[in-house]
């Protein structure tokens, strides 16, 4: 009988171009390369409202998704660098960040942690940390544990921390 070892664990990251995503993305990519799993970052393209001209939507829908697979891109040096490996890169096409949340972690159970990282300047913690404070963390039918990572501390600091 041959054993198969088990898949690593992914560490998932929202893109969502806030200034405080460098931090989630760091963090994970720390904890990955210490306890030997990756990198997932998942980037959320709000479908284009534009009823007239389906042409036109779909034109706009398709730069949306050009735009959002260059700024991903542009994560996987660091990540590569940080923990020897390429980052699945993860795109949905939802209204709304929870949802896509759910369909993800439902799909992978690879998924293991979810990083967030809160907002700074007395913004409070970000809509999406709000809402898991308020309603839990049931995703995809699982429960699966939230690191919520200070939007402002330095690489040194996430370093010492990971």
């Amino acid at each position: 009988m041959t054993s198969r070892s088990a898949p690593p664990r992914k560490f998932l990251v929202i893109a969502d171009g806030s200034a405080e995503f460098a931090a989630a993305l760091r963090f994970a990519c720390r904890r990955a390369r210490s306890t030997g799993g990756k990198v997932a970052i998942l980037r959320v393209i709000t479908p284009a409202v534009f009823e007239h001209w389906s042409g036109v939507r779909e034109e706009i829908e398709r730069q949306a998704r050009a735009e959002a697979a260059q700024e991903m891109e542009a994560f996987e040096p660091l990540v590569l660098t940080e923990t020897g490996s390429q980052p699945e890169l993860l795109f949905v096409r939802a209204d709304d960040t929870r949802d896509a949340l759910r369909r993800v972690i439902s799909a992978d159970r690879d998924i293991k942690i979810l990083v967030l990282a809160a907002a700074t300047g007395g913004r409070g913690p970000g809509p999406l940390v709000t809402s898991i404070a308020r309603e839990g963390v049931r995703w995809g039918g699982r429960n699966l544990p939230v690191t919520v990572v200070p939007g402002d501390l330095s690489e040194a600091e996430i370093d010492d921390l990971a």
